[in-house]
């Protein structure tokens, strides 16, 4: 009896060591996270700057995952742990969700973190099953092993960017983007750093499970040449820049086109609780957007996502027309201003799009997309957010998204030509797919010079969402070699360089403009190239290589 009760009383050492390997996994899930964008305030010491990338924690963190999936005895137990790994790792990524559901959207604060949760749990799932699969797959040779789940590793992640309209928030890569391995995106993209990251992470684990001379030095050597490709890459850019800077001519053929142009970006900072409301939100953004854009006098001005509010049709009677007599026809002496401005268009009969449209000097027709006015769609739309599978219908009756129904744009759209310029827009997370964006890449001659990003992430407050959204414009600027201007309602406001460096930023939070200064850039990264043309592909053909091999070679091991 004493025995009896000594154990009802206090774990085993199994099921203590269980729940201890538990919470490490747990912990590594978040830090993972962090990894993408540091969200603390403390531990500048150290170099953790808030909102910035921290590319060791995350390649620590995939370490203490696949440091645990080793000592696992069988696949349910790896699943389990992956699973576990993933899930924290997506609430710990976009836990502001629970702000767009509950404080804007009305859903119950129960219900919204069970949406929340549920959503991670779900795709959680394709963590789940390649952690069980590096257990029956891997090989027993340490190196065919890291392989094996870099290639699995990034079988997930790629499971997020494609099924079910693709949700890929937070994926891995982002992490390296200011690691020492940052030049590599312009030759494989944010889905090879993912899968440098977790072969790294693997290889190295293999390293301290069997601690060989040899082994070392293979680990040492491979991360020293990514390096050393890394930083002759950027060298490269480099002196690309130094080079066309000084003879202007050479620039189809070196990289950088054209002068700087002055831009001017917007920032309204109207609460999302009142940006479509009539009372106060409405007439604040007709108002202020209205008049920041007539004031304008640089060679661009460009306004966020939906910062005019409403239809054309039910706009106040000439607003629309005032502004395109501006830009169509300014007074005499005026500078030449051209305006990106983000506004929904559509009716009932052909359905709504969320839009942008622009207008420049000697454009004619400026009412809703008409002849000469250039346009265009968000292709990428947001699931619940900006379009609802009917089956799901009834979602909007319990919360309070308004345009929640969206129609969606082409893949690949014309740029808006400007002064030298070709100006390739993205509304809001669409500048999330690169795939997507390397389209327009397809035809050099017709490929963007600048990014410019439109978004209103108010919908998730004051939060790390702001710096992660930052992020991703950052990695397609160093993926593509092409400046990144970004106008937001409520932050973050910014200009990036061909680099991916933030060179000017406004407060986020505050109403402002931003005014400064772009240089567009020509050429094609060898990622763009590839991308275009390919997409995907020579990802999933990378992985299906990798698997081939662990199951027809016959050096698979079963457990459990």
């Amino acid at each position: 009896m004493p025995a009896l009760l000594e154990h009802a009383g206090h774990p085993p050492p199994r099921s203590r060591a269980s729940l201890i390997q538990v919470a490490i996994v747990l912990v590594a899930g978040c830090a993972h996270a962090a990894g993408i964008a540091w969200p603390f305030s403390f531990g500048v010491e150290l170099g953790l700057v808030p909102g910035q990338t921290v590319w060791w924690l995350q390649l620590l963190s995939l370490m203490f995952l696949v440091l645990h999936l080793d000592g696992c005895r069988s696949w349910k137990r790896a699943a389990w742990l992956g699973w576990l790994f993933a899930t924290a790792m997506q609430c710990a990524t976009w836990w502001w969700l629970f702000i767009s559901l509950h404080t804007y959207g009305g859903l119950a604060s129960p219900l919204a973190v069970i949406a929340i949760v549920g959503l991670a749990a779900f795709l959680g799932l394709y963590y789940a099953a390649v952690c069980g699969a590096f257990m029956l797959l891997a090989p027993v040779n340490r190196a065919l092993r890291a392989i094996v789940f870099a290639a699995l590793w990034l079988l997930a992640e790629l499971g997020r960017v494609a099924l079910f309209t693709g949700f890929p928030w937070g994926e891995g890569g982002y992490a390296q983007l200011d690691g020492p391995f940052d030049g590599l995106a312009k030759l494989v993209g944010v889905h090879g750093l993912t899968f440098g990251a977790a072969l790294a992470a693997a290889a190295v684990v293999g390293l301290i499970r069997r601690p060989r001379w040899l082994n070392a030095v293979a680990v040492t050597a491979g991360l020293l040449l990514a390096f050393a490709a890394s930083l002759a890459v950027q060298v490269d850019a480099d002196a690309a820049s130094r080079f066309t800077a000084a003879y202007p001519a050479a620039a189809s053929a070196a990289g950088a086109v054209q002068k700087p142009f002055t831009v001017t970006l917007l920032q309204g900072n109207i609460a999302q609780d009142e940006k479509f409301q009539g009372g106060k939100g409405i007439p604040d953004a007709l108002n202020w957007y209205g008049s920041q854009l007539l004031a304008a006098t640089s060679s661009l001005v460009v306004t966020p996502e939906t910062a005019i509010p409403l239809l054309p049709a039910h706009l106040p009677e000439n607003y629309l027309d005032t502004l395109a007599n501006h830009f169509v026809r300014p007074a005499a002496g005026a500078s030449a201003t051209a305006a990106i401005i983000g506004i929904p268009l559509g009716n009932s009969n052909t359905g709504y799009t969320n839009s942008a449209i622009a207008l420049k000097p000697q454009t004619v027709g400026a009412k809703d997309g008409g002849d000469g006015v250039y346009r265009y769609d968000k292709h990428h739309l947001v699931p619940f957010g900006e379009f609802v599978h009917p089956l799901f219908k009834w979602f909007l009756a319990i919360v309070n998204i308004p345009l929640a129904d969206f129609n969606s744009g082409a893949v690949s759209q014309p740029s808006f030509d400007w002064q030298g310029q070709r100006l390739a827009p993205n509304i809001c997370y669409e500048d999330l797919f690169g795939e997507e964006l390397a389209a327009r890449f397809r035809d050099p001659a017709l490929s963007p010079t600048i990014f410019v990003n439109i978004s209103n992430i108010a919908w998730f407050g004051n939060t790390i969402a702001i710096d992660q959204h930052l992020n991703i414009s950052r990695m397609r600027a160093l993926e593509f070699e092409r400046p990144m201007i970004r106008a937001t309602n409520t932050g973050a406001t910014a200009i990036i360089d061909y680099r991916g460096q933030v060179v000017q930023l406004l407060e986020r939070h505050t109403r402002g403009a931003l005014v400064g200064e772009v240089e567009g850039r020509s050429g094609t990264t060898p990622y763009a190239w590839w991308a275009s043309r390919f997409g995907l592909w020579p990802w999933w053909a990378l992985i299906v290589l990798v698997l081939a091999f662990a199951v027809l070679g016959g050096c698979g091991r079963r457990k459990g």
